[in-house]
């Protein structure tokens, strides 16, 4: 897993909450530095161990992420509920950041195979819309 910020350990439960897993592996996660600070000692959020491939979308060119429509109401409101809660959206520094990484790839300054080793999520979201170098030049318009 690449992170662009320096990664902290997060306990996924919080300590807090659950003294007796504080010193559990099952219950740490690696995560951004920006993504710990959000969640704080929040639960209800999804473990990114549970996620799913196609729990999420992104909206090109907005570089927002949507849950699936095709889930069900419930999970769609959880996983809605991890996107503010982490400020995945909210966050400029994060819709900036995986909007360059497109813009990156549509200028052909990085490849696919850059994109599906570093940034995997992004990857699958250029295959799924079906957008090629070119198309994502118009979208961004550069």
């Amino acid at each position: 897993m690449y992170l662009a910020d320096n990664g902290t350990v997060d306990h996924f439960l919080p300590k807090t909450v659950h003294p007796q897993l504080a010193y559990e592996w099952s219950n740490f996660r690696l995560a951004s530095g920006r993504v710990n600070s959000s969640k704080g000692n929040l639960i209800g959020i999804l473990d990114p161990f549970h996620i799913q491939d196609d729990w999420f979308y992104l909206d090109i060119p907005t570089c927002l992420l949507r849950p699936n429509p095709a889930l069900d109401n419930a999970l769609r409101n959880q996983i809605a509920n991890t996107i503010n809660t982490l400020r995945l959206n909210q966050d400029d520094n994060y819709v900036q950041e995986r909007c360059n990484i497109l813009m990156d790839f549509a200028r052909a300054d990085v490849s696919l195979g850059f994109l599906e080793r570093r940034y995997p999520f992004l990857a699958k979201e250029v295959n799924r819309h079906g957008f090629d170098q070119p198309y994502l030049r118009t979208l961004f318009k550069i």
